[in-house]
């Protein structure tokens, strides 16, 4: 239209004339472009696209990792996919991820902020944010987590106090079938807000249990085929339901903190720090975070960009590792004999004492059945999306500044040249042949690069001592009537990956 525009403006040419000029920069415009291209270099490929849907009708959109895992199968490492009018460009496998995010973290640094995650962080905080604004807040919340003890002495007397009163709630069941999920996000919350607010809650606040049941629910809900079709036709498909819900949790969520924040606030003593929340206003009031924040929109906005931190800190902090504990005891009632093998190893190097952080590296087996838990649970099975912040040219294909990439972290998890059994729970993918732990550096479940999770250190201090505390006091498994091969290990739809319902049964062992 602005080509015809354009020949309009002149002196009534005739038809042919204006045919034909259309046509000339019409050539001269594919000409430069095939110039362009060949001087940038080819895209990735991928499967033929359908107009406005794209590739959707060949994904599974409650399942898209899996879809995606197969379409790697065809067109290989890199390659591109469209979700709507949305161009992907999808990793997989070890070497194009590590690659991606480690040996190219700034080009692939960026987060890209699907439209669910815009309308509930509008770009604040630190999980869905970009630029400079999530750079100084992430770099205060490592660096004041750090301080406050994630990863240290610390934060291993929070979460073995709170196993106490995890273990406390099993117990009231006296080794009838139950529902694992509950305790396990609130034992898991309950150590994110014990660093943040300086306290924890009772597992009957209500309070509590409505924004731990609100966060779950929304990332269940954020995973959903609506959801998914919401984040391609955004204009289209506001009205969806779970989207509306999304919203309400959100909202209630954030309330609540500012309510929380705000107690903390007015109770503040200029000479103690109770958690992350104090430390934040302490070194707000003292202009200590002028060199932190630095610019003036950014200072203007930070206790909202602050709130949206904690929500974030909240949400994650709670599901993955509760997700990764469910899976961990579901997969113990299912193999019997690697339970065995975990509560032997428990008794010989523990006893009847307490476990500590420092008894991890007299545990090989032990510590290989966490980490084979967590790369075959695989609950971020794409991680959270990135967006490349400029042109690269990566493993000879050209990708364009602010294109969506998907870094496959379930095709890293189960890449068949990096694990001996890929699709089978073995914890002898971290075991030598003298059943001493080794690492793999295929093992990213917390992703990898300027994006990896800020509390690495602390979920796997969490996993460690919760797990072994746990199987030192009970012994799980099905409930009464089911067989361990009935289990079921499929997961429940989600943006991350929680086992299916089930109960199990916790059986004393003393």
């Amino acid at each position: 239209m602005d080509l015809l525009d354009t020949f309009a403006s002149f002196s009534s040419p005739s038809p042919t004339i204006l045919l034909g000029g259309v046509f000339t920069l019409l050539a001269l415009y594919l000409i430069s472009t095939s110039f362009t291209f060949k001087e940038k270099g080819k895209e990735p490929p991928g499967p033929r696209r359908l107009p406005v849907l794209g590739n959707l009708l060949q994904l599974d959109l409650k399942r898209p990792y899996q879809s995606l895992c197969e379409l790697s199968k065809k067109y290989g490492s890199v390659y591109t996919v469209y979700f709507g009018s949305n161009k992907v460009v999808v990793l997989a496998g070890y070497q194009a991820v590590k690659e991606a995010l480690v040996n190219y973290a700034d080009e692939f640094g960026d987060r890209y902020i699907s439209p669910i995650f815009y309308d509930t962080a509008q770009g604040h905080g630190i999980l869905f944010a970009n630029g400079d604004s999530w750079k100084e807040m992430r770099r205060f919340t490592i660096t004041t987590l750090r301080d406050f003890g994630m990863g240290k002495k610390m934060a291993e007397e929070k979460i073995l106090e709170e196993s106490l009163y995890l273990i406390q709630m099993l117990e009231k069941h006296k080794g009838k079938p139950l529902d694992t999920s509950c305790p396990l996000n609130y034992a898991t919350s309950n150590i994110i807000s014990s660093i943040v607010y300086g306290s924890r809650f009772e597992y009957d606040d209500p309070r509590f249990t409505n924004m731990v049941k609100r966060a779950n629910e929304t990332i269940r809900l954020t995973g959903s085929a609506s959801i998914q079709l919401y984040n391609t036709f955004p204009r289209l498909v506001r009205w969806t339901k779970n989207r509306q819900l999304i919203l309400k949790n959100a909202e209630m969520n954030l309330k609540d903190i500012k309510n929380l924040v705000t107690h903390l606030k007015q109770t503040l003593n200029l000479h103690s720090c109770r958690g992350l929340v104090d430390c934040f206003f302490l070194r707000k009031q003292k202009e200590e975070v002028r060199h932190i924040f630095c610019s003036s929109s950014y200072t203007k906005h930070s206790t909202k960009n602050f709130i949206f931190t904690i929500s974030n800190l909240f949400a994650a902090g709670t599901d993955t590792t509760a997700a990764t504990l469910k899976w961990s005891l579901l997969l113990m009632a299912k193999y019997p004999r690697i339970q065995d093998q975990v509560q032997e190893e428990l008794s010989r190097v523990i006893g009847d004492r307490q476990v500590r952080v420092e008894d991890r590296k007299n545990m090989p087996y032990t510590d290989a059945v966490i980490h084979e838990t967590q790369r075959f649970a695989n609950i971020a099975p794409l991680a959270i999306p990135h967006k490349t912040a400029r042109d690269v040219t990566f493993q000879g294909y050209f990708i364009k500044e602010g294109t969506i990439v998907f870094p496959l972290l379930c095709s890293v998890l189960t890449d068949h040249t990096q694990w001996q059994s890929p699709h089978t729970f073995n914890p002898s993918h971290f075991l030598d042949g003298e059943g001493k732990f080794i690492r793999s550096d295929a093992f990213m479940p917390f992703s990898a690069g300027r994006r990896v999770c800020l509390g690495e250190s602390l979920a796997k201090m969490e996993l460690f001592l919760f797990f072994t505390s746990l199987l030192q006091r009970f012994r799980f498994t099905p409930p009464p009537g089911v067989t361990e091969d009935e289990l079921d290990l499929t997961a429940a739809v989600g943006f991350t990956l929680s086992p299916s319902p089930h109960k199990l049964c916790a059986v004393s062992r003393q």
